[in-house]
């Protein structure tokens, strides 16, 4: 109103208001009404019709820039609601490029593992079921379930010697190492017979237990699968048994699928335990013994069940392997095993060997009857006594190596301290046991078999103390 008032003392603006009320009013008049000057009104209509333009589009602008800013402008590049919430639930880094980042000086200063000479190490979980159907998870772990999951504490390069550095472990694999070099149950006599009854609390135990297998994907040696019985039960590195050989540029050749397994209170190369020789392996089998000085072999397998378990690797008179000459010189038969008394001899050295083959317990199963296993770990102990070497360790085997081999150890090293101590830890043994070969003692049955032949052993023990 106060541009038109304005405008009211200019003459040209009230011609030019004139005519657009009159181009409002009618829009032929203009032309029609005989007092208007054609002429004049010609020079003013083109101008007065853009200046009404002009102002009708300042309007609009100023309207449109009004709604512009009342309205936020919505993002450039919009994200859809279930794809904003997957960018949110990335990581903002990974493993791998936050260790690329890492210096060698920051990981000198990591604990050792303790008690056992472990060196660059990695952990795995693997789901364990039949040895030879065993199927193995990716690097990285971990739950601690016994025959259900496996973990691995101790992996590395096979023949190193030197402890690694630099490998961080997670949360949850120190926990399993801490679980394996700490875990104790103690128990007494009464304890002792009260849970080999109940077998509840067996399960629950074992299953907490890490298996500690080895991931196969660590052992890169061309041609190792024709030396494992089952590619997926392999000797932890840092207890590994290595053959001499005089090729140090083929590590096959000093390879054998064998731990050394620490005996009562710790001892070391008490027992070794393997997995039952095959046709490829049999004079690297007899290089070990030969090796390791051993007086006694205990075999806990059959031949055949099912398939092949064991290759037949000793002679039925006389067989030469690896210059090492075999000669069966008698054969005992007893109820539950057979005993073979051999002689070996290379050069001029001549030794005595017992080996001792239990027959009664098939795989993945316990005996029949406790007294039998109870009998062959004693029979077996008394022979050590006897032995020549009686600082050589004895070796154990069964078909993968682990299982049976592992109760019949387990049962020698308690009945020790049940002798020693009068009570045992079972807990306390297979850990140690699986610290040096990963799935000792490999299913729960077998775990609950050994408490029972532990209840018959102290049974017996208390019985014999009571007659002197």
């Amino acid at each position: 109103m106060f541009w038109y008032g304005g405008c009211e003392t200019i003459p040209e603006f009230l011609e030019v208001f004139e005519i657009l009320s009159d181009l409002l009013a009618s829009p032929g008049q203009l032309f029609t009404d005989s007092d208007k000057d054609p002429k004049r009104d010609g020079g003013i209509i083109v101008p007065c019709f853009l200046l009404f333009l002009v102002s009708f589009g300042l309007l609009l602008l100023g309207i449109l820039i009004w709604y512009l800013l009342k309205t936020p402008p919505d993002p450039p590049f919009p994200l859809q609601e279930d794809r904003r919430q997957s960018v949110s639930r990335q990581p903002s880094f990974t493993y791998s490029e936050w260790t690329e980042d890492k210096t060698e000086d920051e990981f000198l200063d990591l604990d050792p593992v303790p008690e056992t000479p472990v060196f660059d190490c990695v952990m795995d979980m693997k789901v364990e079921t039949d040895p030879a159907t065993l199927t193995v998870k990716s690097v990285g772990l971990q739950e601690r379930r016994g025959s259900n999951v496996s973990l691995t504490l101790d992996m590395c390069t096979p023949g190193c010697s030197e402890q690694g550095f630099g490998y961080i472990m997670s949360p949850k694999e120190e926990s399993a190492r801490e679980y394996l070099q700490t875990a104790s149950n103690v128990l007494t006599e009464e304890e002792l017979h009260q849970k080999a009854l109940d077998s509840f609390v067996v399960q629950t135990e074992f299953f907490e237990i890490p298996m500690n297998f080895v991931d196969p994907k660590e052992y890169d040696i061309p041609g190792l699968v024709r030396k494992n019985r089952y590619k997926t039960i392999l000797p932890n590195p840092h207890s590994r048994v290595c053959l001499t050989s005089d090729d140090q540029d083929d590590p096959l050749s000093s390879y054998i699928n064998a731990n050394y397994i620490r005996g009562y209170r710790g001892e070391e190369k008490v027992y070794i335990a393997t997995q039952g020789p095959i046709v490829n392996t049999v004079s690297d089998f007899w290089r070990m013994v030969w090796q390791e000085r051993s007086p006694i072999i205990v075999m806990i397998t059959n031949i055949e069940e099912m398939n092949e378990k064991c290759t037949e690797y000793w002679p039925e008179e006389q067989v030469t392997y690896e210059g090492i000459e075999i000669t069966v010189k008698r054969v005992i038969q007893a109820d539950d095993y057979r005993l073979r008394l051999i002689t070996l001899k290379k050069g001029e050295e001549i030794r005595n060997l017992k080996h001792y083959w239990y027959t009664s317990w098939p795989d993945q199963k316990t005996p029949d009857q406790a007294p039998a296993l109870l009998q062959l770990v004693q029979e077996v102990e008394e022979a050590t006594q006897c032995a020549e070497e009686q600082n050589a360790p004895i070796i154990v085997h069964c078909s993968a190596g682990i299982g049976r081999t592992g109760c019949f150890i387990a049962t020698s090293i308690c009945c020790k301290q049940w002798k020693n101590e009068g009570a045992v830890d079972i807990l306390r043994t297979t850990c140690q046991l699986r610290l040096d070969r990963g799935g000792m003692i490999q299913t729960c049955e077998q775990y609950q078999f050994v408490h029972h032949v532990m209840s018959l052993y102290e049974k017996q023990f208390s019985r014999a103390a009571a007659e002197e």
